[in-house]
């Protein structure tokens, strides 16, 4: 458990690394330069019709660095999602496989236990972290020691329950993130409004220009940041949907593969 910690921890910096130079060489090379000659465009067509009114450009909309930050936590979000549902993935496989070896017909008394438990123990190691295998394991101990099917029962109930619990702690960082990404458009609006604010004096004047391009930063990251919001949360509850399943069809594999087979004396 601890070495598979480990894993995850540089699996996350590498993904915030990655997703920082994705992120950031794409502004720097696109999204910028995109709107920089969409902003020359639009000054051009408003200079030869003063009542033209040219669509807004979307790397105008995105443009500024409360939503490049907005887009790299974005990003992180989803490779951190990628690496739970990988993970879901081989879980699941697991238990297309029969780990406890028990013919037509035949009851697994508590003498047996140990047999049955030396088999779950030769799986590899990363394996026997996965929940299938250590809620066999448990089931087989308590059954082993208690000679009790109810108790049995009650184990892996249990064990599934702790592992409930550990995939919704897991996945705070997700919550995290998600949490942040509106925060940050919400930045970007207070920014907005202050240059905006700061700049009223050329408003009053006439010049209306900075005020305007000012609030367009208020708005658009705003926007930008409860789209990319949205978004992460269905990916996020979609992940939730798929932990749910594998607890729930790991107890059922439990009692057909295990529980219906048990004999207490």
């Amino acid at each position: 458990m601890r070495g598979r910690l480990s894993v995850e921890f540089v699996y996350q910096l590498f993904a915030l690394l990655l997703a920082v130079i994705i992120v950031h060489a794409a502004y720097v090379g696109m999204v910028r330069p995109q709107a920089r000659a969409a902003e020359a465009e639009r000054a051009a067509v408003v200079a030869d019709n003063p009542d033209a009114a040219p669509d807004r450009s979307l790397w105008v909309i995105v443009r500024d660095y409360e939503q490049e930050v907005c887009f790299i936590l974005m990003l992180w979000a989803l490779a951190l999602l990628a690496y739970k549902a990988v993970a879901v993935q081989r879980e699941r496989r697991l238990l297309q496989r029969g780990l406890i070896a028990v013919g037509p017909g035949e009851s697994i008394l508590p003498e047996d236990a140990r047999e049955h438990t030396r088999a779950i123990e030769a799986l590899p190691a990363m394996e026997r972290e996965f929940l299938y295998p250590r809620a066999l394991l448990t089931a087989l101990h308590r059954f082993r020691a208690t000679r009790n099917v109810q108790d049995v029962s009650d184990a892996i109930g249990q064990v599934c329950e702790a592992e409930t619990d550990r995939l919704d702690s897991e996945l705070s960082m997700v919550r995290y993130i998600a949490w942040a990404i509106p925060s940050i458009g919400f930045i970007g609006t207070v920014r907005g409004i202050g240059e905006a604010l700061g700049l009223a004096h050329k408003a009053v004047e006439g010049d209306i220009s900075g005020v305007t391009a000012a609030l367009g930063l208020a708005f658009n990251s705003t926007f930008v940041a409860l789209v990319l919001s949205i978004i992460l949360m269905f990916f996020l509850h979609q992940l939730q949907l798929v932990q749910e399943r594998l607890v729930l069809d790991t107890q059922t594999a439990c009692d057909r593969g295990l529980i219906q087979n048990l004999q207490a004396g």
